[in-house]
């Protein structure tokens, strides 16, 4: 295996794994309305999540990743 495969495999691994974790916050913040429920995904991506997983979780949806759920995407559009 070449080490660019290896560092390929190891950033799509980092992605899957912040989707899944934003995913989760979402899921417990879902019974909410709407609104309050973006609100307290992007307090806990802001006030929780350092900022270089904010980053690459951004960098993964602009370029076209795919698996984040509509709540956690709306959240993240607000802490741009």
């Amino acid at each position: 295996m070449s080490e660019r495969s290896t560092l390929a495999d190891g950033v799509a691994h980092e992605a899957e794994s912040l989707v899944r974790m934003a995913n989760q916050i979402a899921s417990n913040a879902a019974f909410q309305p709407h609104e309050v429920a973006v609100a307290q995904v992007a307090a806990h991506l802001r006030d929780f999540w350092h900022p270089s997983m904010r980053a690459g979780l951004t960098a993964y949806v602009d370029g076209g990743g795919t698996g984040l759920d509509p709540l956690p995407r709306e959240a993240l559009d607000r802490l741009r």
